[in-house]
């Protein structure tokens, strides 16, 4: 067997541990190890820490620890609360109008927060006890809160896209603002589909009956609530799209304004911020050390000549460009059945992303679709993490059985919404072209 399919057994034996669940990072690097030391002997891993040293120094990466931050910070601020409080009061009286309530607050918070787990426990214990005493269905809820908290997976700030910048070699400042009509499209989809339940089987998504309230009251309450995080993301996302900081800087400019935000509802606590301090640590080291680990198997693969295998396959499908995206989508959409999306970004897209480039497919656009498909990661089972983190802190009466069956029609419209982002490529690029036109990077 030639050097260059052991590598791509490599791969194999890579996914096949990973799939038992052994540690991400130690695996990707024990397999490098093993396979590197058999087929190109120990000395080749001296080219290991000049790698380590480049992704240890890079700037760009440190926004990741800083988002980090921000989220933990706004989940113990009590913003979630007041929003989901406010929008449930706002939007309450129409049918479906509670599950639409949660969809448009699991956006903003995907753009003030962008941490997954954080926004998915959130509402599940503050919105879906509500949902079940007003009589919706379990399904529907359970699949409205799952997807709704995924948002921040597209939805700049995302750590995602952060990560897909730096391992495709796109400018994060421009992947923020090409997500952003794709992210509106997906919201768009999902309430439109909660609102059109509702219509066709009214049972399934009642509306709340409230008290009278004085409506200046309420639309003061709606305002207080609102102004804080679209402050907070106008300072971030406008101080990157308008090009005064650079994701990394408008990271830290998040962090501080997070901790002013815990400050005014009076939870910016010591013990608080002891919590968020440890959490970023983890969650950090987690990720970082998962990115050696793949920087060893990259190094590996490469020199085993497993890129140019994969490149020489992939080159000779039929249908061109389009043959190896749809390839390539369906690889990245059934690996998330079974890997996270670090992994998947880690392992798979470095293989991908230099041979989308060789063909002249547009990087920019080929990192939002795969950015698109790796949301779907957290709702598909049996791994799905959104899915486990709603189990957790949902009531006994809600089945796992529910929530699989909830996040279907979620999952479908993501990849309605990925199908329409591949057939007109201009969703995705007309925002940032236009951006480009002003000269604003």
């Amino acid at each position: 067997m030639m050097m260059e399919s052991w590598a791509l057994a490599m791969l194999a034996v890579a996914i096949i541990v990973l799939m038992i669940g052994f540690p991400v990072a130690l695996s990707l690097g024990a397999v490098a190890m093993l396979f590197g030391g058999i087929f190109l002997g120990l000395d080749f891993f001296e080219l290991l820490p000049l790698r380590i040293w480049g992704i240890m120094t890079n700037f760009t990466l440190l926004a990741v620890p800083l988002f980090i931050f921000m989220g933990i910070i706004l989940e113990k601020s009590g913003l979630a609360e007041d929003l989901l409080e406010t929008m449930a009061r706002l939007f309450g009286r129409v049918r479906g109008g509670l599950a639409v309530s949660i969809v448009f607050v699991g956006a903003l918070l995907a753009a003030t927060t962008g941490v997954v787990g954080a926004t998915v426990v959130t509402m599940g214990v503050i919105a879906l006890p509500a949902m079940l005493k007003h009589r919706y269905n379990p399904d529907l809820a359970c699949g409205t809160i799952a997807a709704s908290g995924t948002l921040g997976q597209i939805i700049p700030p995302s750590i995602v896209l952060i990560l897909l910048g730096d391992i495709i070699g796109v400018p994060v400042g421009r992947l923020f603002v090409a997500a952003v009509v794709p992210g509106l499209l997906l919201i768009a989809l999902f309430i439109l589909f909660i609102l059109m339940v509702a219509w066709w089987r009214p049972a399934l998504a009642p509306a709340i009956a409230h008290d009278k309230e004085d409506g200046q009251a309420l639309w003061a309450t709606v305002l207080k609530s609102l102004l804080p995080p679209l402050l907070l993301m106008i300072a971030v996302l406008g101080s990157i799209f308008a090009g005064i900081a650079s994701p990394t800087e408008s990271a830290a400019v998040g962090a501080l304004g997070a901790m002013l935000l815990a400050a005014v509802h009076g939870r910016l606590t010591r013990a608080h911020l002891r919590e968020a301090s440890s959490h970023t640590a983890r969650l950090t080291s987690m990720v970082f050390l998962i990115l050696i680990g793949a920087t060893a198997f990259g190094l590996v693969f490469r020199g085993m000549g497993g890129d140019m295998l994969v490149e020489d396959m992939m080159t000779r499908l039929p249908g061109g460009e389009w043959g190896f995206l749809a390839i390539s989508m369906t690889v990245i959409f059934v690996l998330g059945f079974f890997l996270d999306f670090l992994e998947i970004s880690f392992i798979v897209v470095p293989i991908l992303a230099p041979i989308a480039d060789l063909m002249g497919i547009d990087l920019l656009w080929f990192a939002i679709l795969i950015a698109m498909n790796l949301q779907t990661s957290f709702l598909t089972p049996p791994f799905g993490f959104s899915l486990f983190y709603l189990k957790a802190v949902a009531p006994s009466s809600v089945r796992m059985g529910q929530i699989y069956r909830g996040i279907i029609p979620f999952v479908v419209l993501q990849a309605l919404t990925l199908t329409a982002l591949i057939i007109w490529p201009e969703i995705v690029t007309a925002l940032p072209d236009w951006v480009d036109s002003l000269q604003v990077y």
